[in-house]
Parts: C-alpha cells; sequence; structure tokens
C-alpha cells in the first residue's frame, strides 16, 4: 500500500485528469505513483496538505463523516471578526439549509509563516485582513469560505495545515507547495490505527 503526502499549490485541481477545453494543473503534474488517488479534496483556489493512497478501505474511513477526523486550516479573511463572530463559526453556521458541525476557531496571532501565493491575493489597503486557525471535522464542498463568508467574513486565503488528531497528525512539515513524501512506518502505522 502506498500512502503519500502532498502540499498542494493554489490553482492545481485535486484530480489527475482535466477535460476542459483549456486544460489546468492536476495531481499529474506533480505525482507520478499510478492507481493512488487523494482522500477528500481540496478546491482549486485552495492549498495545503493532502493524504493521497491506495487503500480504498482507509479512503472510506476517513471520508466517512460519521468518524469525524479533525482537519486544520489557516484561514485568511477580510476584516477582523470580534469573539461574537468566532462563536458563531464555533457553534455552525447555516449553509445551504445545513448547520455545520461545531468548530474550533481562534485569531491567529503572528500570522502564519507559510509561503507566499502565486499569484498573491489581492491587497486592498482600506480594508485589514486577519488569519484564523479553523479545525472541522466535516468537509462539505467549500465549507470553509461558505461558513466565513456567512459570517460576513470573506476568505482570501485557505491552508489546511494538518489532518488527524487522537494519536495522529499530519501536517506540512519539511514539506513545500509541489512537494510530497511517503508516510513514515510509524505515520502509517498511526494512520491503519486511527479511529
Amino acid at each position: 500500500m502506498k500512502y503519500l503526502l502532498f502540499y498542494k499549490p493554489y490553482g492545481v485541481l485535486c484530480q489527475f485528469t482535466d477535460n476542459s477545453d483549456h486544460p489546468r494543473s492536476t495531481l499529474k503534474d506533480y505525482i507520478s505513483i499510478p492507481e493512488i488517488y487523494p482522500v477528500g479534496r481540496l478546491d482549486r483556489d485552495s492549498e495545503g496538505l493532502l493524504l493521497l493512497t491506495n487503500n480504498g478501505q482507509l479512503q472510506n474511513r476517513l471520508a466517512n463523516p460519521k468518524f469525524a477526523h479533525p482537519r486544520t486550516y489557516y484561514v485568511q479573511v477580510e476584516g477582523i471578526p470580534d469573539e461574537s463572530v468566532l462563536d458563531r463559526l464555533r457553534n455552525g453556521v447555516i449553509i445551504k439549509n445545513y448547520r455545520t458541525r461545531k468548530a474550533k476557531v481562534r485569531l491567529l496571532s503572528p500570522e502564519p509563516n507559510l509561503p507566499p501565493r502565486m499569484p498573491p491575493i489581492r491587497d486592498r489597503q482600506s480594508i485589514p485582513t486577519c488569519w484564523l486557525e479553523m479545525i472541522l471535522t466535516e468537509g462539505k464542498n467549500r465549507q470553509v469560505r461558505r461558513m466565513t463568508a456567512a459570517v460576513g467574513f470573506p476568505t482570501l486565503r485557505l491552508v489546511r495545515v494538518s489532518i488527524g488528531g487522537n494519536g495522529i497528525k499530519l501536517d506540512l512539515t519539511n514539506l513545500n507547495p509541489g512537494e510530497s513524501r511517503e508516510l513514515s512506518a510509524n505515520e502509517t502505522k498511526a494512520l491503519l490505527n486511527f479511529k
């Protein structure tokens, strides 16, 4: 079995093929291991940690909402939310007639040390930005972006920095955008025992 961590850059599709009229960058441009697939997804305009494997049973377990495994994101938002806004995010917000699960949310200060995004986000002098750490246990389509928009603080940049908890935490340590590495024996053992 293969287990790979990949730092997905901005603008890369979270799939190996693109059948559009204007082909875009895909995982195939970075990963040459055959028959390996991402566990979960990151939108094209999101960055960060992606786990890939050919272990279908593990993929199903990690993708199943009932296991509620944590995913940690660093989120740059437009504006600076106060504690009441953060509480709304923590307690779940309504997006598309669905209330999100409770989340752990905090302001990050100082801002995280991340590689610059290419292209950089727009910079508007009159509107401040800040970074949040959001830990979710579900992964609905564009959920983080929809959550911050629902409380009036649009997401400018979104980076998944880690996956897991309860004995296993996979993160971006020693990876730059576009780089990947195989899991260590200890990481693989912990991942396979992850409940």
